[in-house]
């Protein structure tokens, strides 16, 4: 087979999207439509120059025989997908989910209780670690891909570097979960797949 340039990509453009996980919850089943967020979830906005980190991972442990000086197969001890990504934009769902806590307007102390449009997020000593999906949408022209991960949750956050002279970041590195033995998937309209006879 020649080389062929035309089948080198890049990713230009793109989105994450996420949901809490809930009964009513549709978890997409298609590419759906450019730059629309999938219904139940809220784009995180801008990602920083680097983009996101897709990393399927398999660890395996080799099986020796007696009779052989290299390993007759590998078994699977574990495996992980993670979704890594430095969000840029400060939103109530970038900070909720860097946090690890939900917002609380504080209430004035009047008779009748007033919202004070001051807003207050607690760090439970012990956090409660939230559920929720995950989809990754790029493109480059018409060539588009989605991962779709039905059930995750943050495994890391990164520091927050205050400065001066550079926006405030949120790096998040998101761990999928087993969903009816899945961890997610992967869909493209790529023409690198061959049609079915």
């Amino acid at each position: 087979m020649a080389n062929d340039p035309k089948k080198i990509r890049f990713a230009p453009n793109g989105a994450i999207y996420v949901a809490p996980i809930s009964e009513g919850l549709v978890v997409p089943k298609d590419l759906g439509t450019v730059d629309t967020a999938p219904a139940g979830y809220k784009a995180l906005g801008y990602v920083d120059e680097g983009g996101v980190t897709l990393t399927p991972s398999i660890e395996t442990q080799p099986v020796n025989a007696w009779q052989s000086a290299t390993p007759v197969l590998y078994n699977v001890t574990s495996a992980s997908f993670s979704v890594k990504a430095t969000l840029q934009e400060t939103s109530e769902i970038t900070t909720e989910l860097f946090w690890g806590a939900q917002w609380v307007e504080i209430m004035s102390n009047d008779p009748t209780p007033v919202g004070t449009g001051v807003f207050r997020l607690d760090l439970a000593s012990t956090p409660d670690l939230k559920e929720f999906s995950i989809v990754v949408d790029w493109n480059q022209n018409a060539i588009r891909n989605r991962v779709v991960i039905p059930r995750a949750m943050i495994s890391d956050r990164g520091a927050i570097q205050l400065s001066r002279t550079e926006n405030g970041k949120f790096e998040l590195t998101m761990e999928a979960l087993d969903s009816a033995g899945t961890l997610g998937s992967v869909f493209t309209n790529d023409d690198i797949i061959s049609a079915a006879p």
